[in-house]
C-alpha cells in the first residue's frame, strides 16, 4: 500500500496576497509574518515558514462533504507557486508534531481515527489504510486541531 500527500493548490490562495488588509478581512483572512520557526505551517508547501516570511491566515473548508463531518478551520498559506507533493514520505509539517489522523470512506463518513505522537504518523497512516473502507485520511494538528493535509491512497 502506498500513499500520497499533496499541498493545497496555490491558485486558490495567490490572489489573496494582492488584497489590502481591509479586503482580506472581508474574506475572513489576515496577513501575518512568521515570527518563530516552527510555528507557521503552510498548507501549500507543507513546511513551516521561515521567520520573516509573509503568510495569509484564513478560514478554510478542508472537508467539503455533505455529511455531518464537513469541517473548516484556520490555516496558513504562503505565496508559493507550486504545491508540495510527497509519496511514501511525510512532509515537514507532519514531522515533529502530534497528529490526529481521521480516516474517511468514499462518502465522507468518518470510519476510524488515530492520535499519533511525533514520529509515528507513517505507521498510523498505514494502519488506517489497512481498512479497505477508508478512502482517504485527513491529518490535523492534535493541539490546535487545524487541518494539515489530505492523505490519499496512491
Amino acid at each position: 500500500m502506498t500513499y500520497r500527500i499533496a499541498g493545497l493548490p496555490p491558485a486558490d490562495f495567490l490572489p489573496l496576497f494582492a488584497l489590502s488588509d481591509a479586503e482580506l478581512a472581508s474574506h475572513r483572512a489576515v496577513r501575518v509574518t512568521a515570527s518563530q520557526h516552527p510555528g507557521y505551517p503552510c498548507r501549500v508547501t507543507l513546511r513551516d515558514a521561515p521567520v520573516g516570511e509573509q503568510l495569509i491566515l484564513l478560514h478554510h473548508v478542508s472537508h467539503d462533504v455533505a455529511t455531518p463531518y464537513r469541517s473548516a478551520f484556520a490555516i496558513y498559506v504562503s505565496q508559493a507557486d507550486i504545491a508540495a507533493e510527497y509519496r511514501e514520505a511525510l512532509p515537514p509539517v507532519m514531522q515533529g508534531r502530534s497528529l490526529g489522523l481521521r480516516g474517511f470512506d468514499a462518502a465522507g463518513m468518518l470510519r476510524d481515527a488515530r492520535l499519533v505522537p511525533p514520529g509515528e504518523a507513517d505507521a498510523g497512516i498505514r494502519d488506517l489504510f489497512g481498512d479497505p473502507e477508508i478512502a482517504y485520511i485527513h491529518a490535523h494538528n492534535a493541539a490546535h486541531g487545524c487541518f494539515v493535509a489530505r492523505v490519499d491512497r496512491a
